[in-house]
């Protein structure tokens, strides 16, 4: 094979999917490589999948004949709060308010395909029922859809994250193996690629041992999903404009606010002053206790400790509310 140009630039989009059974893609594709593309300096392959676990297991962590292969890994993470405000405002023209913006964050996350279905004519709310609540809404499905095209196994992953969403503050692998009966390998691999593609997060609390660490259910759209999408009656089309100010809607965003905060360490350090400052973080809870003197103690909360190398903690307390917040007397004694 010959070609008369100094560069080639080709691009192969969602490459797992060229690797279906018996066709020994990956074998065909490590053979051209190594035996022609990687001796040819004008070739450049860029190739990309929404497949996480494939992307990470049989192409970056190859070890056959495309192990050292990779020249560079590109994470594409979604938006941030900010990045996700001038999308919707300078691309799309939506007019939103900050307060607007966290709430699409809340429900979509940051992710540009679910932003770019808004439409401007067309209030939040109503944008929202649209896209997830009205018939043949376009969103209604993503969910299942989501899961089968990223994990092979994906009723076991979704056994996992639907465990997780009952239980917002967390569970150990020991609570997620007997709530989900999954045990040994097959779930470690579950909870590895569910934490790679930042459906979860797992951190261990202080003077707790790394067997006890805590996963947590992170996924913005998933949340959403399992709390209001998935039992929905299918007949009521304003669902999410009739759930305005109701209980159940304003609980959700307490906790979708908490997680906006945990998806925004960043700039939440950047903002303190301490970003180059290494820390750890991670929330801290205890249950009402008797301590060894007889004394009753009522148990108590912290959203979000960031322990810091330098011997300081920032001890953060997360609240959504629509207008100015102060902290009273009756919070700090839940502190």
């Amino acid at each position: 094979m010959s070609l008369k140009k100094d560069k080639v630039t080709v691009f192969i989009d969602e490459l797992p999917w060229m690797d279906t059974n018996k066709s020994n893609f990956r074998t065909a594709l490590a053979s051209f490589w190594n035996n022609w593309g990687n001796r040819k300096p004008i070739l450049k392959l860029y190739v990309c999948g929404s497949a996480t676990t494939w992307m990470v297991d049989k192409l970056i962590g190859d070890r056959g004949g495309l192990y050292g292969r990779i020249t560079r890994p590109i994470y594409l993470a979604p938006f941030t709060l900010s990045e996700t405000g001038q999308y919707l405002n300078d691309v799309k023209k939506m007019g939103y308010g900050k307060k607007q913006i966290l709430d699409v964050y809340m429900i979509f996350g940051g992710i540009p395909y679910y932003l770019d279905m808004f439409d401007k004519k067309l209030p939040l709310t109503v944008n929202v029922d649209k896209l997830l609540f009205a018939a043949n809404a376009p969103l209604r499905t993503e969910y299942d859809f989501l899961f089968r095209s990223l994990f092979k196994d994906s009723i076991n992953y979704r056994k996992v994250i639907e465990v997780l969403s009952k239980k917002l503050s967390g569970l150990t692998r020991e609570d997620i193996s007997r709530e989900s009966g999954l045990t040994g390998g097959e779930l470690s691999k579950i909870l590895s690629n569910l934490t790679s593609c930042d459906f979860i997060r797992n951190y261990v609390a202080p003077k707790k041992k790394e067997r006890n660490q805590m996963y947590q259910l992170t996924d913005m759209f998933s949340l959403f999903y399992l709390k209001f999408v998935k039992n929905a009656p299918r007949q009521d089309e304003q669902f999410w404009t009739a759930m305005l100010n109701s209980g159940k809607r304003n609980a959700w965003s307490g906790y979708a606010f908490e997680q906006v905060c945990l998806h925004h360490i960043p700039q939440i350090k950047k903002k303190l002053g301490i970003t180059g400052i290494l820390s750890n973080v991670y929330a801290w809870s205890v249950k009402p206790f008797v301590d060894s003197n007889g004394g009753e103690w009522p148990g108590g909360q912290i959203d979000l400790i960031i322990d810091r190398s330098d011997g300081v903690m920032n001890l953060c307390e997360m609240k959504y509310s629509s207008g100015e917040f102060s902290i009273d007397k009756k919070l700090m004694s839940m502190l």
